[in-house]
């Protein structure tokens, strides 16, 4: 039996992995914890626990996760994504520069803010060089109000990249770059062998009024034309990038005229729609990603999904001290826990709201199953009590 390494699982991991069954089929090994939850993350110690112990495959399915992983497929050569093709993904202002190159049609103008004078004028969408979600990630209309602070995520994200080679210092920042419209999707692919295999793609939600998702629904709603336009830049890029071995998911916006455009390019699993595709496909992404971690093709069949599934996220708009939260059950994850404030616990994934949790439904229809996730999660048994200003 093949032993997989799961590096700095987070909670989904472990319930995803088993709800597959994949735990009967591979000897799953799961070293250190979410990197998310760390206040600091010691490189070299995690290093040194993945490459301790056996390991016929290794995974990642964060950003900083699926880089460390890597680091020790190569280094135990191991199939995977080499360390270069995702720190070229995942540093931002090195990705524009492969997808200018590329796919130019679909690549948004963009620069580093470094106090120079801006090549095009606002409003912009700002990021952090490297990041996770949409934390930080937001509009400005003035980039001389943006005020610098300590970026502990790439300060992280150095010390694991120096383990490849990367100068640790060289992935704070913030990049800008013009402000896109459009509807928002995912596609969700891996690449095989050099072949770019495309899974599906998913649609994003928002709360209204604002830019904060409130649900992910598959499959899309796009056009079939429209769809086969974003799989056409997926096999364009991700080569280009060398990367291989490996799932990735491309977020895009799409307009109704002229073509999509590129939000990001993610060298991981979207882990948080690995449900929608198991009650929709019948066979879970994670079962896809083991296999391909083995060396294995995982011969996706893209047949027609059967209904609709919704991944629906309860969101805050104010911080709050948490009082209760409800029990585990199928279909829920809860992402905060009692006893401290929203702002305390990394429930924030954008700069607006905090997420509560994230509920999934299935239905016949993207109505049914929507409706579904709204009914459940405004049944939720959280209590809040209002956070005395700080």
């Amino acid at each position: 039996m093949r032993t997989v390494v799961v590096v700095c699982p987070q909670e989904r991991d472990r319930q995803l992995i088993a709800a597959a069954g994949l735990d009967r089929d591979y000897e799953v090994r799961y070293v250190g914890d979410d990197l998310d939850r760390l206040d600091h993350v010691d490189a070299e110690a995690l290093l040194d626990e993945c490459l301790a112990g056996p390991g016929d495959a290794v995974v990642g399915t964060k950003d900083r996760s699926a880089l460390l992983a890597a680091i020790v497929a190569e280094r135990r050569g191991l199939p995977g994504p080499s360390p270069r093709a995702l720190v070229a993904l995942q540093h931002k202002p090195r990705a524009r520069e492969i997808e200018h190159a590329v796919v130019p049609e679909a690549t948004p103008a963009s620069f580093v803010v470094d106090g120079r004078t801006p090549p095009f004028s606002p409003p912009y969408f700002v990021k952090p060089a490297v990041g996770r979600l949409s934390q930080g990630a937001r509009r400005v209309d003035d980039l001389e109000a943006l005020e610098a602070s300590a970026d502990t995520y790439a300060e992280g994200y150095g010390r694991l990249a120096a383990l490849a080679g990367f100068d640790a210092g060289g992935f704070g920042g913030q990049v800008a770059e013009e402000l896109l419209t459009g509807r928002e999707v995912t596609l969700e692919g891996y690449v095989h062998s050099g072949r770019v295999k495309t899974i599906g793609i998913t649609d994003s939600l928002k709360y209204p009024g604002t830019n904060s998702f409130e649900a992910f629904a598959y499959p899309t709603e796009l056009p079939g034309e429209r769809q086969d336009e974003l799989g056409a830049v997926a096999t364009r890029l991700l080569p280009a990038f060398g990367f291989d071995a490996g799932f990735f998911n491309i977020e895009f916006f799409v307009p109704d005229d002229g073509p999509a455009r590129l939000i990001e390019v993610n060298g991981r699993i979207a882990s948080q729609f690995a449900p929608l595709i198991q009650a929709t496909h019948g066979r879970s992404t994670y079962e896809l990603l083991f296999a391909l971690a083995s060396g294995d093709d995982p011969e996706w069949d893209a047949h027609a999904p059967h209904g609709a599934a919704i991944s629906y996220v309860l969101r805050r708009f104010d911080d709050a001290l948490v009082e209760t939260v409800p029990e585990p059950a199928e279909g829920l994850e809860v992402l905060v826990g009692p006893g401290a404030r929203l702002a305390e616990q990394g429930a924030a994934n954008d700069v607006a709201s905090f997420r509560l949790a994230i509920v999934y439904e299935w239905g016949e229809t993207r109505e049914e199953a929507l409706q579904r996730a709204r009914e459940r999660a405004a049944a939720l048994s959280f209590r809040l009590a209002p956070a005395a200003p700080r």
